[in-house]
């Protein structure tokens, strides 16, 4: 008997019928003797939907009113999960954030886990109860509702399994696991077997959806095994959750599973990732002197602007530089107002945008112990004349800036460049 967490997400959790779908995929796991604790999603738009409402009725609004809002959907899906489950047998309740009590801090919106108080939540499970839970909300220390921000649905559900030490936590979402690539960009993607959270972490952070990167961080910090798995299936296929799907696991339990298989063989490369959603800013003639770069990144994150690729050139003869660096294409015009209104104190000449670029990364452990790696993502982009206007590295991980219209082929020739391709 294992205790499990099972997290569904919007697309799984839009309607009744498909609810009904979760419901059974549930019941066969507490049939087979699990534990069992249930995290949801709001349908899929329904937080959309509940965002637009709080900007219609305050386009100003208050952050921790607009919890109370677009908490709502997740508090739908959790009771309704929990009445179907009842009307197919099972015993179920619902349980909300503030009834856990699963605490947060004071950040409404963007919420972080302090704790859960996880003793009534046990004793439930212990008494064969499954456990429904609205992911995505918590509760501040003056009992205030609050929520952790888009795709923290995929937290909460970490969040609960360390809290009660469950086996794993399992993700369903629309995908069957984690594959080398998308599968719609490249057909002959394969599907991992087993990733470690650190390359599953880069690969969230690079712009893999299957995932939300806080999630990763916090199962790694927790040591929580996750699985990814789809809850959907065509009619007449084996239920979705028979079929195999990605484990998120420690180096020690992936050395560990090559150990005892053999052919399990370990890809220098582990995923090709993709992310459209960047723009490019670029300041001429910076000052080449102390300070300058926190002039220019300092109002960027009073702001909560996240900066990701930066590159500081080679200093010119004058004492000057050009520093360009990568932001969420939605802040773009934050950025540039920020920027504009900071243009005496930071001291540069010009600002060049580009919002129509795309960053292509190449993640893999496998590059700890092997030269060569980023030479041959290089020599591959070059043999098919994609211009790179930008790289950055970290230990496992090479990412470069190409022009938006090259971003699929880009994708496939590097696929194919580290031998990802399946037969």
């Amino acid at each position: 008997m294992a205790c499990i967490v099972m997290k569904f997400g919007g697309t799984s959790m839009a309607g009744t019928e498909r609810i009904r779908r979760v419901a059974q995929i549930v019941k066969r796991q507490a049939d087979g003797g699990h534990e069992v604790a249930v995290v949801v999603s709001a349908m899929a738009g329904e937080t959309d939907r509940l965002v637009q409402f709080c900007r219609e009725a305050n386009p100003l609004f208050d952050p921790a009113e607009y919890d109370v809002v677009v908490a709502s959907g997740e508090q739908v899906t959790s009771g309704l999960l929990a009445m179907t489950l009842q009307a197919i047998g099972a015993s179920a309740r619902s349980w909300m954030g503030w009834q856990l009590p699963l605490h947060t801090d004071t950040a409404h919106g963007k919420a972080r886990i302090g704790s859960i108080d996880q003793g009534n939540l046990i004793a439930s499970m212990a008494s064969g109860q499954i456990a429904v839970i609205p992911g995505f909300q918590g509760m501040t220390a003056d009992r205030r509702l609050s929520t952790l921000g888009r795709g923290g649905s995929d937290t909460s559900a970490v969040a609960v399994a360390a809290a009660i030490k469950a086996d794993r936590c399992d993700i369903y979402t629309d995908v069957d696991g984690v594959y080398t690539t998308d599968p719609r960009i490249v057909s002959r993607a394969r599907k991992l077997k087993m990733v470690t959270y650190e390359e599953m972490l880069e690969l969230a952070s690079v712009g893999a959806k299957v995932l939300q990167t806080r999630s990763v961080g916090l199962a790694m910090k927790e040591g929580v095994r996750v699985q990814v798995l789809s809850s959907f299936v065509e009619d007449g296929a084996p239920p979705a959750d028979s079929l195999p799907g990605t484990m998120i696991v420690s180096d020690e339990e992936l050395a560990a599973a090559q150990q005892e298989d053999p052919t399990m063989e370990r890809q220098l490369i582990t995923g090709i990732a993709h992310d459209k959603n960047e723009a490019k800013i670029t300041l001429t003639r910076v000052p080449d002197e102390p300070g300058a770069v926190a002039r220019i990144f300092g109002p960027l994150a009073d702001a909560n602007i996240n900066v990701d690729m930066i590159v500081q050139n080679v200093g010119r003869d004058r004492g000057e530089t050009d520093v360009t660096f990568t932001a969420p294409r939605s802040d773009l015009t934050r950025c540039t107002e920020i920027l504009e209104n900071q243009r005496e104190a930071i001291g540069y000449n010009r600002m060049i945008t580009d919002s129509r670029i795309a960053k292509i990364s190449v993640v893999g452990v496998g590059m700890r112990s092997h030269a060569g790696i980023a030479a041959d993502m290089f020599k591959a982009l070059s043999g098919r004349k994609i211009n790179i206007q930008a790289i950055t590295t970290s230990e496992i991980k090479v990412s470069v800036l190409i022009d938006e219209d090259e971003t699929e082929l880009a994708v496939r020739v590097l696929h194919t460049a580290y031998g990802l391709d399946a037969d």
